[in-house]
C-alpha cells in the first residue's frame, strides 16, 4: 500500500523489484477474489507482469491458455503475419452468451442493416473490441491485455461479472506481433540487473528499422483504410463480421509526456464525413470514466490539445466510419523497463497499469451506455442509405480499358470495405446509397477546404485517385451486374504459339512483375521506344509505348522452351500478350527496328539503415517482393564502403540523412552512376543529390520581394505552433502532366497523373528540355491541404520528375513518392519504369 500511496502523490514512480503477489495486486487488486484454477500471467510466464518484455508467441499461448481451462472465453486466428505469427482475438463473454453467440450475433449485426428497425437496444450484449500493440515498439499494451483477459476470465467479483453478462470483449492482443518481437528481443537483451535508466542507454535505443514497423517496415495504424498488409487485411475482414460498437487503439508516446484520451483536438475536416455524434457526443460521455479512472490512481493526463481522427486510416478513426466508437489511447512510453524523465523514473509496470485500467474503464462505460451506442449504430447505417453525396450523384463510374489488374486491384479494395460494386459492360459501378456510403465519400470524393489546416497525417486519402482510375459521377441508377469476388475479373485470352515472336502489352499493371519473371528465365526482351500496330494471333493491334517483345529466334532456348515461359509469365500474371509471326508493322515501327531497345535485367541496390527513412525503404522493398517478385539487395549503410557497386546497374536512394557517405563514398557513387547505371532518388534523396551536388539539378526559388517594404508581422507567442504547421505538407494529392513518351511514362495512355506529395521538395524544371518527365499543371490541387504559399511560390512552378546525365549514366529524381504506403498503383509504374528502363534512358546534349 505505501507503494500504492506514493503514485497518488507523484506522476511517475520506479519499480525496480516487486514480490510477485504484491505485484499483482498492483493491477488488479480490487478486482477479487479470482478463481484459483485460472493461471494468472504471473503463474504461467514465471514472471510478474512488467518485469521483462513478453514475446508474442508467449501471449497467444497465455490466451490459449485461459481458452482451454475456462468457459468464458474462446480463442481464434484472423491470419498470420509476413513472418508467419499467429494473429488471434480472444473472445470473453460469460459462458450464457458463448454458448448462444451465433444468435447474439445476428441480433448485433441486425442494427447495421438499414432494412432493419431493431429497438432492443438494451438487451442485447454491447460488442467492443480492445485492440493493442499496432505500434510493435510501444509495448505496454500487450502486457495490459494479458492483465485484461484474465480479469474477465477468472474475477469473480459483481463488477466483472456483470461486465461478462452484458458484454461481448474481443481481445486482440498484438495488432503487429513482427514488429512487438523484434522490439521485444530488443529491450530484453539490453535489460541491466539492477535496471539502468539512462536514456542514453542501449536499452532505450533500438537500431534502425527499431520495431515500429512491420516486417516490410510498414506503419499499421496507417492501413486499416489501405488494406495492403496481410495484418490489416486479416483484421478487416474479422471487422465486418463483427462490427463492434466500441473499439481501443492503444499506444504509446515520449518519455516526458502524461497519458492522452479522447477526445482530440478539434477535427481538421471543414465537413467530416462522421457524424458530430461521434466525435463530440459519444467522445464526451466516455472521458469522465477515464478521468475517474486515472485520478484513482494518481495518473496525469490530457485531452484536446493533440491528435486527430482526420485520416480514416487509424485503428482510432476506421470504426468511426462503421457505427462504431473508436477510442484512441496514447501512454508515456518507458522504452525499456525503467527510465528518467523529468518527473523521476517511469517504469514498465507503471504504464502497463494505465493502460489497463483505461480498458476497464473502456468496458464499462460500454456496458453502462449499451443502449445509446447501439442506438447510434443502427442511425449510423440507415443515414447511409438516406445521404447523398455532396454533388448529388447516384453513383460513380469508372475502369480503365487499358489496365485490367489495376482495376482488379482496386475493386479488391472496395470489397475488402464491403463496397458494393457492379459491372455494367466495360465500365464499374459504385452506387452512393449503400450501408458503406461514407467510405463510397471517403474513395471518391476530394475536397480544398479546411476547418483547420494542420494535420497529424495526411489531409488528402481519396483512394481512387491512389489507383489513377478515371471515373465520373453519374444519375444513372442502372447499375449492373453486383461484383461479390476479383475472381475471375480479370480476362486474357491464352498466347497461341510462335516460331517468330511474342508481344507484351506494357500498359497492364502486372507486365513489370511478367517481364522480370521472363528475364529470370533466361530470355532476352526488347522494349518499343515508339508504338506500332501488327498483325496478331487476335487481328491487328496497336501497341503503346513500352510494349516488350520477344524475338523467339535471338534466344539461347528452343522454340518450345521459349513458349513455356511464356505461357507461365501470362499464366501467372495475368497480362496481355501476343503472338506476331511477322516482324512487318501494319503502322509504326517494325519488329526489328533500332526503335526496339534490348533491356537488361535489373540488378538493384537498395540503401538502407541508420538515417534512412524507413517507411520509404520498406515501401520499394515490399513492391517488389510481394507484387514483382523481384529481388533487391538491401545494403545497410554501414556496408557501403565495402560492397563493389559494379555487381549493380541501379541504385535506390530513399528520404533520409546519409551523414554516413562522406566525400569518399559519394565520389564512389558519381563514378559509378558517370560509367552508365542509374541512381534513383526519391523525395528527401533528391534533395540530397543536389546538396551534395552530384547533380546540377536546382531547387524551385520563391521570388523576391524587392520592395524593401515589407515589415516583420507581429504575431502571437501562443499562436507559433499552429502557424509553422500550417506551412508544413502532410500529404496532399497533385495533378502532373506526364511525358508519355519518355520512358519512365511508357505505359501511360493519359498525360495527367494524380502523384501524392507529403514533403517540401520542391525540384525545379531542368533547363534540358528533355528531362523533365512530370511537372506540375497550372491548377494541379485535386485533394488535401496545403499552404497558399506553398502551393502558389513552390509547387507549381516545379517539377515533380527529372532526369539528370551524369556522364554516361543518370539519376532519376523524384520529388515525390511513387510507392507511398504501397498503395499507388497509379505511380508505382513510374518507379519501375526507372528499374526496368532506366539504364536505356538516352537525356540528349544540348547547348549549355
Amino acid at each position: 500500500m505505501k507503494l500504492l500511496h506514493l503514485l497518488r502523490l507523484t506522476f511517475f514512480a520506479c519499480i525496480l523489484c516487486v514480490p510477485s503477489i504484491k505485484a499483482q495486486d498492483y493491477f488488479f487488486k480490487d478486482k477479487a477474489p479470482f478463481n484459483p484454477e485460472i493461471p494468472s500471467p504471473e503463474e504461467f510466464l514465471g514472471y510478474a507482469i512488467g518485469e521483462q518484455h513478453t514475446r508474442h508467441d508467449q501471449i497467444v499461448a497465455y490466451l490459449t491458455k485461459l481458452s482451454e481451462v475456462s468457459d468464458r472465453a474462446t480463442i481464434t486466428s484472423y491470419g498470420k503475419t509476413h513472418e508467419n505469427r499467429k494473429l488471434v482475438i480472444l473472445t470473453v463473454s460469460s459462458p450464457e452468451n458463448l454458448n448462444k453467440l451465433s444468435e447474439l450475433k445476428q441480433q448485433h449485426l441486425a442494427f447495421t442493416k438499414p432494412s432493419e428497425s431493431p429497438t432492443n437496444y438494451d438487451e442485447v450484449p454491447i460488442f467492443v473490441q480492445l485492440g493493442y500493440n499496432v505500434h510493435g515498439n510501444e509495448p505496454s499494451s500487450s502486457e495490459a491485455a494479458m492483465l485484461m483477459a484474465y480479469t474477465l476470465v477468472a474475477s469473480n467479483s459483481p463488477e466483472v461479472k456483470n461486465y461478462i453478462e452484458n458484454a461481448v470483449l474481443f481481445i486482440d492482443p498484438t495488432i503487429n506481433p513482427d514488429g512487438r518481437d523484434r522490439h521485444t528481443q530488443w529491450a530484453n537483451q539490453y535489460k541491466g540487473n539492477p535496471l539502468v535508466s539512462d536514456g542514453y542507454d542501449a536499452e532505450h535505443n533500438e537500431a534502425w528499422p527499431r520495431g515500429r514497423t512491420n516486417h516490410y517496415w510498414f506503419d499499421l495504424n496507417r492501413d486499416w483504410l489501405l488494406g495492403i498488409n496481410p495484418e490489416s487485411r486479416g483484421k478487416l475482414k474479422w471487422y465486418h463480421e463483427w462490427y463492434p460498437n466500441v473499439v481501443t487503439d492503444f499506444h504509446e508516446m515520449g518519455t516526458n509526456s502524461n497519458y492522452f484520451f479522447e477526445p482530440m483536438k478539434p477535427i481538421g475536416s471543414q465537413d467530416p464525413i462522421m457524424p458530430k455524434e461521434n466525435y463530440e457526443g459519444l467522445n464526451d460521455l466516455f472521458a469522465p470514466y477515464f478521468s475517474k479512472a486515472l485520478d484513482n490512481i494518481g495518473s496525469f493526463y490530457f485531452t484536446k490539445e493533440a491528435f486527430d481522427g482526420t485520416y480514416p486510416g487509424y485503428g482510432s478513426s476506421y470504426p468511426d466510419l462503421q457505427g462504431g466508437l473508436a477510442l484512441l489511447f496514447e501512454q508515456a512510453s518507458s522504452r525499456g523497463h525503467l527510465q528518467d524523465t523529468d518527473y523521476g523514473t517511469i517504469s514498465f509496470p507503471f504504464t502497463i497499469r494505465n493502460q489497463y485500467i483505461s480498458s476497464i474503464a473502456t468496458v464499462k462505460a460500454a456496458v453502462e451506455n449499451k443502449g445509446r451506442l447501439r442506438k447510434y449504430q443502427r442511425d449510423f447505417f440507415k443515414s447511409a442509405v438516406e445521404n447523398t453525396l455532396k454533388k448529388g450523384s447516384e453513383a460513380y463510374e469508372f475502369g480503365d480499358a487499358y489496365d485490367q489488374n489495376r482495376n482488379k486491384a482496386f475493386i479488391d479494395k472496395l470489397l475488402l470495405h464491403k463496397i458494393k460494386v457492379y459491372k455494367k459492360g466495360n465500365r464499374f459501378v459504385v452506387p452512393v446509397k449503400q450501408p458503406q456510403q461514407r467510405m463510397v465519400q471517403t474513395v471518391f470524393e476530394t475536397y480544398n477546404k479546411y476547418r483547420d489546416s494542420v494535420f497529424y497525417d495526411a489531409s488528402a486519402w481519396s483512394l481512387v485517385n491512389f489507383y489513377n482510375i478515371k471515373y465520373q459521377a453519374t444519375k444513372s441508377s442502372d447499375f449492373g451486374e453486383e461484383i461479390t469476388s476479383t475472381n475471375g475479373l480479370v480476362n486474357v485470352s491464352t498466347v497461341p504459339r510462335s516460331n517468330y515472336a511474342y508481344v507484351m502489352d506494357w500498359d497492364d499493371y502486372n507486365a513489370p512483375a511478367a517481364l522480370y519473371f521472363m528475364q529470370s528465365k533466361g530470355l532476352k526482351v526488347a522494349s518499343a521506344f515508339k508504338p506500332f500496330s501488327s498483325i496478331t494471333s487476335e487481328g491487328n493491334r496497336s501497341f503503346n509505348y513500352g510494349s516488350v517483345m520477344i524475338p523467339v529466334s535471338k534466344q539461347k532456348k528452343t522454340s518450345d522452351e521459349v513458349y513455356a515461359i511464356i505461357k507461365k509469365a501470362q499464366a501467372k500474371f495475368d497480362v496481355p500478350i501476343y503472338f506476331a509471326n511477322s516482324g512487318f508493322s501494319t503502322s509504326g515501327i517494325d519488329l526489328g527496328s533500332q526503335n526496339f531497345r534490348k533491356l537488361n535485367t535489373p540488378k538493384a541496390l537498395l540503401l538502407v539503415g541508420e538515417g534512412v527513412n524507413s517507411y520509404e525503404a520498406g515501401e520499394v522493398w515490399h513492391l517488389l517482393d510481394t507484387r514483382m517478385h523481384m529481388p533487391i539487395t538491401k545494403l545497410r549503410m554501414n556496408r557501403f564502403g565495402a560492397v563493389p557497386l559494379k555487381k549493380y546497374n541501379t541504385l535506390v536512394m530513399v528520404s533520409g540523412r546519409y551523414s554516413q557517405l562522406d566525400s569518399l563514398k559519394r565520389k564512389k557513387i558519381k563514378d559509378w552512376v558517370s560509367q552508365g547505371n542509374t541512381l534513383i532518388t526519391i523525395a528527401g534523396a533528391s534533395k540530397w543529390v543536389i546538396d551534395k551536388k552530384l547533380v546540377k539539378e536546382k531547387f524551385t526559388k520563391k521570388e523576391k520581394d524587392t520592395s524593401n517594404t515589407k515589415a516583420v508581422k507581429r504575431l502571437r507567442y501562443a499562436d507559433a505552433q499552429e502557424n509553422i504547421g500550417r506551412e508544413e505538407l502532410g500529404g496532399a494529392i497533385f495533378e502532373v502532366d506526364l511525358d508519355i513518351t519518355h520512358p519512365l511514362g511508357f505505359g501511360y495512355r493519359d498525360s495527367s497523373v494524380p502523384v501524392y506529395k507529403n514533403n517540401e521538395v520542391f525540384l525545379a524544371p531542368s533547363k534540358n528540355p528533355y528531362a523533365t518527365v512530370a511537372k506540375y499543371t497550372d491548377d494541379p490541387h485535386i485533394d488535401g491541404y496545403i499552404s497558399t504559399d506553398n502551393y502558389e511560390n513552390y509547387l507549381k512552378p516545379s517539377a515533380s520528375l527529372i532526369v539528370s546525365k551524369l556522364g554516361r549514366g543518370r539519376v532519376i529524381m523524384f520529388a515525390d513518392n511513387p510507392n507511398f504506403r504501397g498503395s499507388w498503383y497509379g505511380t508505382n509504374r513510374l518507379f519501375l519504369n526507372a528499374l526496368f528502363l532506366g539504364n536505356h534512358i538516352f537525356v540528349p546534349k544540348i547547348k549549355e
